[in-house]
This record gives C-alpha cells, structure tokens and sequence, in this order.
C-alpha cells in the first residue's frame, strides 16, 4: 500500500488544490498534515489578527476532512522532525506540499526537500498560490520588474486560466498521533476578535460564498466601486487567498466568465498580488528595508510614541484615517482606498518610517501577507516600487470628500460625528464648540505644515543624491 503526506501551510482547501490532488491520484492513502512552527517564519510569524484566523481555517479544514472520512492531523515544532517522525509512524512514501514564496519559508522548505529527499522519501511541490510564479516572469533583459504595469502588461498577455481541479469526495482514514486544533493557543485569552466572526466566515465555503456574492453583486460595478469604503464594492477575497481557501487560479477562471463589465478592472488587482510576490521574491530583504535605497537617507522624524498609539487608536482627529483605524481594530480589515490613506498619513504627514506601520497591520489585518503588506506600505511611502515621477502625498480631508461625500463610511466608524453635516464632517475643526460637545479629538498635527516638511525631506533627500 502506498502512502504519502499532504502537507498543508497556507492552502488551507480541498477544492483545487494541486498538491493533494496529486498525492491522492499518485497513492493509497493520503494523510493530511498541519505543522504550526512560528518561529521558522521569523521575523514574520503570524500576527495575532491572522493567528485567530489560522484557528477557524484549520477547524472548517478539519471539518471538510472528516466529512470525507479524514482528519487534520496536527502538530507544533519543527517542521522538519514532525514530518519524518509522521512519516516513519505511517510508512509513507512520499510528501506533497504547495510552494510559498516568502524568504524564510523559501529557506525552510529548501533545507526540508534536501533532507528528506537524502531520507529517501518524494518530494513534489506545486504552485496554488499564485497566477504565475516568480521567476516566470522576466524584463527584457532577464531581470525582475519593479515597475507595475509593464508587469501586468507581460503577465495579461500569457495569463490562461485553467478550470479548477474538484475536491475529492472521500479519503481513506489514517490515524497517527496529533493534537487538538486547540493545543495551538492561536486564539486570545481576552476574546477581543469577538468581532470577528460578524464580519467574516473563514474556511473554503466562506471563501465560496464571498467569492459567488463578489461576482453577483459587485462585479459589474467594481470600477468605480471598489473605492468606495461605504459600499461593499470589492471582493473582501484577501484572507481568504491569504490562507489558500481559495486560489487565485479559480477566482481568475470565474472572473474571465463573467459576462459583466469591471473584470479587467478586478485582474488587474489580481496583478498587483502578484507583482508583490515578484517583488519580494526578486528583494528579499525589501521586508525590513527600503526598496529604493535612497530613502535611506529621507530624514524621517523620531519616533512620537503618543502620536503612533493615537494613530493606532483611531484618534487622530482626521476623520477619515480615525474610520479606517477603527475598521480595523474591530473586523481585522480595511478598505484598501483607506488603508492608503492611513498609511499616506503616518509616513508623510506624521513622517514615522514605514515599518512602524508595517509592523501594526501585520499584527492586526486578518489578510496580513508579507508581500501584499511590504509593497503597500513601500508604494505608499515612496520607498518601494512607485512610476509616479513626485513625491505622493495624499490629502486625508479632500481624500474623505471625494470617496465618503456624504460621511457614511465616517459615521460608521466614528460616532461620535454622527451629527455634523456632510461637510463639517471631513474638517470638523472647524466648527469648534460642536467638536469640544462631540468629544471627539482636535487633530494632532497640521496638514499643510506636515506636508511641507514632508516634501522638504524628499528635496533634503534629492540634494543628497547629487
């Protein structure tokens, strides 16, 4: 009888899943393995956000299993030991895994092939992950792009979607010895992600059901929409692509058959997921430093320990950041047009490094990615891989005006504005006794003097380069 591990990591789904549709074709008996070993993901283990997340993927996986007559088997510790001791308990032949593509695991899972190929097992990897891989993609020249569009020109212009593989109907049971979902300690011992599960159903059939409500409701619009944080105009797919319930793959192959406009809208920011990996693939060390080494020279200001806790808080007195900041506390997301707000207004106007920022979303963003987070924070900065020939620096108030016209998105989040009028809303400074009755903040710094000494900082920084 031949048998081989499927080893799970963030492909947490049975429907097109390649590896395990590989092992179950190609053997016997196939036994799920899921290892939880943080420390070999330093130094970006899983935030506490993604770690409440992991815990309901892993159970609805479990679940699914079970259903077809398998189980998860769960283990902690190192990757390497857990799999040949699960390996020699079970008499396998071979393991199966998909790829990951973040430095550390890159690292790892080199160490682990070479090991246990030397212990005479198989060893098959497969993309589920990506539309295309990394180093699929070249410039002309050979080299890695780190401009976006001629990327996304090169990917378009090959990208095929193939029909997604079916999950399996049944699994033959194997019963090694594991540990409860539970022993993982990944949920938190005061349950302030109570929110959580009002906002979100993870697992492959929430995955599903985000995916069928994207493409019936808010497809055809998502052009114009998706910058609309009022309005549930885009997908809400990133967790879920973030764990692997669903892969790219399929969400493009639904999408190209689609007959409603904004799709070409929608690949596109397909592409841009994409063309963070290529990044962070082709600049490993992009994660803790700047892409565009001359920012290393932008006098960024000390860091304000009150200001970033306001920041964090959602006080800062600008309505539209305070909004995205409370969002986020309280589902673990945030609207991207928003986020870029935030991040804009910690980096230029309060002039904190971008990793400051960095380090917050991963550790609270139920969709934290290393690559989607690192191009994010660097584009928006101005450190990382930006075509704009200036210095973006984005205006919070007239930002808030023109995608929340009308404050509903703000008033969601920030009652306490509730009943200032549509204007009012956006610079409610300056109606001062209704501010001082609202108990909202006052702002905690001004935006024209920010921006100034932002754009003295590039000039200081260009005068350096010469």
């Amino acid at each position: 009888m031949s048998i081989a591990l499927a080893w799970f990591r963030r492909d947490l789904r049975l429907a097109d899943n390649p590896a395990l549709a590989a092992a179950l074709a190609a053997h016997d008996h196939v036994v799920p393995v899921y290892v939880h070993a943080p420390h070999e993901e330093a130094p970006w283990p899983a935030g506490a956000a993604s770690r409440c997340w992991l815990h309901r993927s892993l159970v609805a996986l479990d679940r699914d299993l079970r259903a077809r007559g398998s189980t998860l088997h769960v283990y902690a510790g190192d990757s390497l030991a857990t799999l040949r001791e699960v390996a020699a308990a079970t008499g396998a032949h071979a393991v199966y895994w998909n790829r990951l593509y973040e430095p550390a695991a890159r690292a790892r899972d080199a160490s682990v092939e070479q090991a246990l190929r030397a212990d005479g097992l198989g060893v098959h990897g497969f993309n589920s992950a990506l539309l295309c891989e990394p180093w699929a993609i070249a410039t002309a020249s050979g080299g890695p792009y780190r401009v976006f569009t001629p990327y996304w020109r090169n990917l378009r212009a090959r990208l095929e979607p193939r029909p997604p593989l079916p999950a399996p109907h049944r699994m033959p049971a194997t019963a090694p010895a594991t540990a409860p979902i539970d022993a993982l300690d990944l949920l938190p011992r005061r349950r302030w992600d109570a929110g959580f599960d009002a906002a979100w159903r993870p697992g492959e059939a929430g995955a599903e059901v985000a995916l069928q409500r994207f493409l019936d409701e808010a497809l055809g619009g998502y052009a114009v929409a998706r910058d609309v944080p009022s309005v549930a105009g885009t997908s809400r797919l990133s967790p879920h692509l973030h764990f692997g319930e669903i892969s790219p793959m399929r969400i493009a192959w639904e999408i190209e058959h689609a007959r409603v406009d904004g799709k070409e809208a929608f690949l596109r920011e397909l592409g841009w997921r994409e063309f963070s990996h290529h990044l962070l693939f082709h600049f490993p060390a992009s994660s803790e430093r700047n892409l565009d080494p001359a920012f290393d020279a932008y006098p960024w200001a000390r860091i304000e320990p009150r200001q970033l806790r306001r920041w964090q808080q959602g006080r800062t007195g600008m309505p539209i950041v305070d909004a995205g900041m409370r969002e986020l506390w309280a589902t673990g997301w945030m609207h991207n047009r928003v986020r870029m707000l935030v991040a804009s207004f910690l980096t230029k106007n309060l002039r904190q490094h971008w990793l400051h920022g960095a380090r917050w979303f991963w550790d609270t963003l139920v969709d934290a990615d290393l690559a989607n987070n690192t191009q994010g924070w660097q584009w928006t900065a101005g450190t990382g891989a930006d075509a704009a020939p200036y210095f973006r620096i984005f205006n919070p108030v007239t930002q808030g005006e023109r995608f929340d016209p009308d404050g509903t998105y703000i008033r969601r989040w920030v009652p306490e504005l509730a009943a200032f009028d549509a204007r009012a809303i956006h610079r409610p400074w300056t109606v001062p006794a209704a501010l001082r009755r609202s108990g909202y903040p006052a702002p905690i710094i001004d935006l024209g003097a920010s921006r100034a000494a932002a754009l003295a900082g590039y000039e200081s920084m260009r005068r350096a380069e010469r």
